[in-house]
């Protein structure tokens, strides 16, 4: 049974977070529809730039500090525990990629679609309220519908673009090989915009018969068709690229701003209370360079490990497609362990 949780800490710096989010979406969807109305477009190689900045520079850092926070005052043990069950993850996502691209592809499309729609629950757990979600079934459909957007909308409305980079993809490891998979994809494509359409009319069907009339399921319908709207018409590299940091990010830190930050009974990585500001700003420079250094060494070693890194293409789309599998690695691990695995607190806590 889902629990409302909402601005425990009164409303505030999160409403801001919230509607900044939804403002970046509906003023790109403006942008590129008007520029589609006008037969303009934005070319590809410009695409892979606005993704690479997106989510290199503005969201790595954030899933980062979505760890730090989580560990930042648990036990040193439970620290040592995470750390380890995130790089087994992390090398077994690796291994089975080199094994099986096609199916390490698959996974990817699976985690943005967790991510994307685990996260956004957690958002509305403790900010608009999730009255309107009484069932774990309902939880499911507010994932899928959310987070389904980031993956089967574009499927659908960008076929060619989704498929030459999905080709990209699996060719860091195997050039062609998601040929036999593509033949099929006249019939995987109108199924899965089947099965995504009905997940959203399940879930919005669903909470409209069960809202409470406290407003919280307006805000979901309009987020979720917000989301469709915005991977429907902004072209799919940037929509993924921006999606991240413009969306996700910024209503996670929403999601932080509102609940109040649980008594763990940890020493802080920080320092704690006591410790001087100087002490404090040391820490967090080594935690941040302890990240930095952890994260490209895990680029770097998987740079060496693929035997096409740029998948034989161009700097930029190679440069997407290799990020694109190296943040999934990344994200893997920290789905699982950082949320599922993590039933005391998680990633995306909220009491």
């Amino acid at each position: 049974m889902s629990v409302t949780r909402r601005r425990l800490s009164g409303p505030g710096f999160e409403s801001t977070a919230l509607a900044l989010s939804r403002a970046a979406l509906v003023g790109l969807v403006v942008l590129f529809a008007g520029l589609r109305l006008a037969g303009a477009g934005v070319g590809l190689e410009t695409q892979a730039a606005v993704y690479l900045v997106g989510m290199v520079a503005l969201n790595l850092p954030h899933g980062g500090y979505e760890h730090f926070a989580n560990l930042r005052r648990r036990a040193r043990e439970f620290r040592w525990q995470y750390v380890a069950g995130y790089l087994a993850l992390a090398g077994g996502f690796v291994g089975l990629f080199l094994l099986a691209p096609v199916v390490g592809l698959a996974l990817a499309v699976g985690v943005a679609v967790a991510k994307g729609g685990g996260g956004d629950l957690h958002v509305l757990r403790a900010t608009t309220g999730t009255d309107h979600l009484r069932t774990r079934t309902q939880d499911l459909l507010a994932v899928a519908a959310r987070g389904g957007a980031v993956m089967a909308v574009p499927i659908v409305a960008w076929p060619n673009t989704f498929h030459a980079f999905g080709s990209l993809m699996v060719g860091l490891v195997e050039p062609g090989g998601l040929g036999p998979a593509a033949a099929y994809f006249d019939v995987t494509r109108p199924l899965v915009g089947g099965l995504y359409g009905a997940a959203v009319l399940a879930h919005l069907g669903l909470g409209f018969a069960r809202r409470p009339g406290d407003g919280a399921w307006l805000a979901d319908a309009a987020e979720t068709l917000l989301l469709v709207a915005y991977f429907a018409v902004v072209p799919v590299v940037v929509a993924v690229g921006l999606y991240f940091p413009l969306w996700y990010s910024a209503r996670q830190v929403a999601r932080e701003l509102a609940v109040e930050e649980p008594d763990t009974g940890g020493r802080d990585l920080l320092g704690g209370e006591g410790a001087s500001s100087g002490a404090v700003a040391l820490r967090a420079w080594g935690v941040l360079v302890a990240g930095a250094l952890a994260t490209a060494a895990v680029a770097v070693a998987f740079w060496w490990l693929v035997p096409n890194p740029l998948a034989n293409s161009s700097f930029r789309f190679g440069a997407v497609a290799f990020w694109s599998v190296l943040i999934s690695v990344i994200a893997f691990p920290h789905v699982v362990v950082g949320s599922v695995l993590d039933r005391d607190r998680g990633i995306w806590y909220v009491p």
